[in-house]
């Protein structure tokens, strides 16, 4: 099990949603080029995607946010309210001179 925490304000529920409202849209366009044909062929309907981008994009920008969790989950054993260091590369800096 992952140790990210999830977050389940409105705005990340409505983001999350981004994904299956795309599959479930080309499926559709897709279906709609089998039974009608011509007029409605993938290539003439396409634009809904980006329809539905736009849409799911701007419910989430207009959802609160209360409640929000950010992605960063510190150490085990850190005191509370610090802030774990940036991870460090672990290959040398490539490409200077050594």
């Amino acid at each position: 099990m992952s140790d990210r925490i999830r977050c389940t304000c409105r705005r990340c529920t409505i983001r999350g949603l981004m994904g299956p409202a795309i599959i479930i849209t080309v499926g559709v366009l897709f279906l709609f080029d089998q039974m009608r044909g011509a007029y409605l062929s993938f290539g003439n309907t396409y634009p809904v995607i980006l329809i539905v981008i736009g849409a799911i994009s701007l419910a989430a920008a207009a959802a609160p946010s209360d409640g929000h969790v950010s992605g960063q989950v510190p150490p085990a054993g850190a005191a509370p309210g610090t802030v774990p260091p940036a991870p460090q590369s672990q290959f040398p800096a490539q490409g200077q001179g050594q």
